[in-house]
């Protein structure tokens, strides 16, 4: 398998882990969702509008452009708007992946952080950082449910290789 090849896969995974997460959280009612429970985040809700806008500004630095602020989420109230938005920017990351070589890998990506700094790392440790980085928040969502007193789904990378093969 190439590496891009791998990245592409571990992109597959991380949307799949995300969607059990989002259909966990659906299980909450709005009291629960938005409830503050002291994490790095206060919600739920926060936690994966937080994740979904982390995706959509790298994916953004990707594609050329480096924003200077996280995304506006004030239309992101409902879980079913953080759902849409993200099928949204798992669209374009699959079809930026997909135009995707191996040689893209090692190529240096230039970006600018939020405060102007400037930046250059590998695209394939960028894109390795946007699925780690998701499943630290995912595991914070896991133990959110918790809290709330849910059951919330294994996302372990190795169920979804036995589940999706």
């Amino acid at each position: 398998m190439s590496t891009m090849s791998e990245l592409r896969r571990l992109f597959e995974y991380n949307r799949w882990a995300t969607l059990r997460i989002l259909d966990a959280a659906a299980s909450l009612s709005p009291e629960e969702l938005a409830r503050d429970l002291k994490s790095s985040f206060p919600s739920v809700l926060a936690t994966l509008v937080h994740g979904l806008g982390a995706e959509r500004i790298w994916l953004t630095r990707w594609q050329g452009t480096s924003p200077t602020a996280f995304p506006d989420s004030s239309s992101l109230t409902s879980l079913g708007a953080v759902r849409d938005a993200w099928d949204a920017v798992w669209h374009d990351q699959q079809a930026y992946l997909a135009g995707l070589g191996d040689a893209d890998v090692t190529r240096a990506l230039h970006y600018k952080l939020f405060n102007g700094q400037e930046d250059t790392q590998p695209l394939g440790e960028l894109l390795r950082h946007v699925v780690n980085h998701a499943t630290y928040h995912r595991g914070q969502v896991v133990t959110m449910l918790r809290q709330l007193g849910k059951t919330p789904p294994a996302t372990d990378y190795i169920r979804f290789v036995r589940e999706v093969k």
